[in-house]
C-alpha cells in the first residue's frame, strides 16, 4: 500500500509539472484561487443578471476574452453590453453608429472615444451592432469628475445644469470612504490623496452603477466592462448596484498579471468570483 501510494504522489507530481511547462497565455481561477475552465466560467456567468467584467486596460487577453464571452454568452442569453469607456453624454453618437446613422469616422469626431478604442472596443461595440444589442456608454463625463476632485466634492455638481445632472447618478451620493478599495487608494496616494479624490473615484462607480441599473431589463443579461478597480473585492461599481437592488444576480470577473500563472498568488483570492491570470510576458495592447 504503501509503494502504491508513493507510485500515485510520484505520478501527480510528474503531471503537475508537465502542466506548469504547458504554454499559456493565461489561467482562470474561481475566487477560492481553484483553476476552472472557460466552459466551467461561462456556465456560471449564464446565470446571471449582470456581469462586471473588469479588465487591465492594456491586456491584450482581457479584451480577447470580453469579446468571447460576450459573443458566447449571446448564444443562450439576450444581452445588453455597457462600458466604462464611453462617458453618457455619449450616448447618442454610440446609438447613431449602432443603427447606422453615422460611420466609424463620425463615432470617431462626435464621440471622445480612448486612445486604445480601435483594438480594444471596436470589436465589442461592433459585436453588439452586428447582433442588434444595445450598447451603454455609463461613465461619468470626464470633466465632472474633475470638479468634484477639484471643486469641493459632490457639492460641486450640484451646479450642473438640469441637461447636465442627466448625465450623472441622482445627487445626493451615497459614499462610504472607509470601503477597503477607497482607503487603499488614500494609502497609495500618500500626502497627495484626499476625500474628494476619493469621491471623484465614486462619483464614476455610482454613475457606472446606475446606468446599468436603469438600462437593466428583466430576464436579460447585462455585461459590463470596466477597469478593474472599479469591482474588485466586490467593491466600486458593485457596491451602488447592491443598494440599489440586492436581489439581482451578480457576477463579477477580474484580471491580474503575474510570472508564474499556475499557481494564483494569495492577494488575488476573493478579489472577483472569477480571476484571469495573465502570464506578465503577454503581448499589452498599449
Amino acid at each position: 500500500m504503501n509503494k502504491f501510494c508513493a507510485l500515485l504522489l510520484g505520478l501527480l507530481l510528474i503531471a503537475n509539472m508537465l502542466y506548469a511547462q504547458e504554454k499559456s497565455p493565461y489561467v482562470i481561477y474561481n475566487g477560492k484561487g481553484k483553476k476552472v475552465s472557460y466552459k466551467k466560467m461561462l456556465k456560471e456567468l449564464e446565470k446571471a443578471d449582470i456581469i462586471l467584467f473588469g479588465e487591465e486596460h492594456n491586456s491584450a487577453i482581457a479584451h480577447w476574452l470580453q469579446y468571447e464571452v460576450s459573443k458566447d454568452l449571446g448564444q443562450s442569453r439576450e444581452l445588453i453590453l455597457g462600458a466604462e469607456m464611453f462617458e453618457a453624454d455619449n450616448q447618442k453618437p454610440l446609438d447613431d453608429y449602432l443603427s447606422d446613422q453615422i460611420d466609424q469616422k463620425g463615432l470617431d469626431t462626435l464621440a471622445r472615444l480612448w486612445n486604445n478604442y480601435k483594438t480594444d472596443y471596436a470589436p465589442l461595440v461592433n459585436l453588439a451592432k452586428e447582433s442588434n444589442i444595445p450598447f451603454i456608454a455609463t461613465n461619468v463625463p470626464r470633466r465632472f469628475a474633475s470638479k468634484v476632485y477639484k471643486e469641493g466634492g459632490f457639492e460641486a455638481l450640484e451646479k450642473l445644469s438640469h441637461e447636465e445632472k442627466d448625465w450623472v447618478a441622482p445627487l445626493p451620493i451615497a459614499f462610504d470612504a472607509e470601503l477597503p478599495g477607497y482607503q487603499n487608494m488614500l494609502t497609495m496616494m500618500g500626502d497627495h490623496g484626499s476625500v474628494d479624490m476619493v469621491k471623484a473615484q465614486a462619483i464614476k462607480d455610482a454613475t457606472m452603477a446606475y446606468f446599468i441599473s436603469k438600462n437593466y431589463q428583466r430576464g436579460k443579461l447585462f455585461i459590463h466592462y470596466n477597469g478593474a478597480y472599479h469591482s474588485n473585492n466586490y467593491e466600486g461599481i458593485l457596491w451602488y448596484l447592491k443598494k440599489d437592488d440586492a436581489s439581482r444576480v451578480y457576477k463579477t470577473i477580474s484580471t491580474v498579471t503575474q510570472k508564474d500563472i499556475f499557481e494564483l498568488e494569495d492577494e488575488y483570492e476573493r478579489l472577483a468570483d472569477f480571476i484571469i491570470c495573465v502570464d506578465e510576458d503577454m503581448t499589452k495592447t498599449y
